[in-house]
């Protein structure tokens, strides 16, 4: 035991004394989770500037204008005649839409003549297009409706038939889960357990990569053999800190509102098995590969696109089988899948059965392998060590 405490310290000593782990453990959660905290603070989107072009000029092109005023989500940034040279100051301005409302637009009207807005969107930001067009949508229908109302009113009928000629049926949507449409609730979780997955594969990538480009791997050798044991000193510093970083991870959740329950019994095996599951391949890929860049930028390769193929934004309905079928080995897929059931759909054990059994299983698979493959270096070098001795 004292042994132990004594190469602790020392793997300690060289984890604080590497900088650039430091910045990656520390630094990263921290730094990463204000910043994109701050990002997302707005919730959602608000102010999308827009052109209108009326080439009416009209009481009733007026009305329009004013009603686009009044809708939070866009911005009237300019509203003109002509329409000048839109294609060219779009990108510049970054317009998300432009309306157009035709010449003779409130004689059309009057007469029944349906005339048509053109709207055209800048689809080179897809939310910000699909937001305008819910947005313009919102208030042209609503105008539509008003005026069509307004119409039968003005032939006599009373107020009330008016309404209820007009409106056919009802539709009343219930929001469940993030009734704000809040975009902190949405994508922040997200990025914070894939932020966590990436410092863990990296920070843990350098645990035996960098003793064997040192050579300190034979100091540890000719202490003990086992492979057991060098495991569970390279992963103590870890267990004892990753704590810490996943408390400060966790209070993101209160400061910025973000109404997920997290603070549970399963979310905490969730997070452990997420945590166990990175750190055994992040220290599998130490062991194979006796290089810190080559361990690290290996590690990358899994972890950068493991957001997206989460299928935590976009449906994995949608992406093909085969490569759904890799994600699923990924540990932040199993670990976002779990978390949405239990944060928001208020699941328990039972419910993320499924992303146990798989965390579990890579946890299991990645220590095997390691402990093998550790302990093949470890009699490698030790039978070196004793031809050397005997030597």
């Amino acid at each position: 035991m004292k042994t132990f405490k004594n190469l602790l310290k020392v793997e300690f000593k060289r984890i604080f004394s590497n900088g650039v782990l430091m910045a990656i453990f520390f630094a990263a959660p921290i730094g990463y989770g204000i910043i994109f905290g701050y990002v997302y603070q707005q919730a959602k989107v608000l102010d999308l500037p827009i052109v209108i072009v009326d080439q009416d000029q009209s009481p009733t092109t007026d009305m329009i204008i004013d009603a686009f005023m009044d809708n939070e989500g866009l911005l009237v940034k300019d509203v003109r005649s002509t329409p000048g040279n839109l294609l060219e100051e779009m990108p510049i301005e970054q317009y998300a839409a432009v309306v157009t409302l035709p010449v003779g637009f409130e004689k059309d009207v009057l007469q029944k003549r349906h005339p048509e807005i053109r709207v055209d969107l800048n689809m080179a930001n897809i939310l910000n297009a699909n937001t305008a067009s819910n947005n313009i949508n919102m208030v042209l229908m609503t105008l539509n409706a008003g005026m069509e109302i307004e119409g039968l009113k003005k032939q006599g009928m009373h107020p009330d038939q008016a309404k209820a000629s007009y409106e056919t049926f009802k539709i009343n949507f219930n929001k469940l889960y993030n009734s704000a449409g809040n975009y902190v609730n949405f994508m922040l979780p997200g990025i914070l357990a894939a932020i966590m997955q990436q410092i863990i594969f990296l920070a843990v990538a350098l645990a035996f990569s960098r003793d064997f480009e040192d050579g300190y791997f034979a100091s540890l050798v000719e202490k003990k053999k086992s492979a057991l044991y060098l495991i569970l000193l390279k992963a103590t510093p870890f267990l004892i800190m990753l704590p810490f970083i996943w408390f400060v991870v966790a209070m993101y959740f209160p400061y910025f509102k973000i109404t997920a329950d997290i603070f549970n019994f399963p979310m905490l095996v969730l997070t452990v098995l997420l945590t166990l599951a990175s750190m055994m391949i992040g220290m599998l890929f130490s062991v194979a590969i006796p290089n810190q860049l080559k361990a690290t930028e290996l590690l990358m390769v899994i972890s950068t696109p493991a957001f997206i193929l989460s299928g935590f934004t976009w449906p994995t309905e949608a992406i093909p089988g085969w490569i759904t079928g890799v994600a699923q080995f990924i540990p932040v897929t199993q670990f976002l899948s779990g978390f949405r059931r239990i944060a928001f759909y208020g699941g328990d054990l039972a419910s993320i059965a499924s992303e146990i059994r798989i965390l579990s299983l890579i946890t299991v698979v990645a220590f095997v392998a390691m402990v093998l493959l550790l302990q093949f270096k470890v009699n490698k070098t030790a039978k070196k060590q004793s031809l050397v001795v005997e030597g």
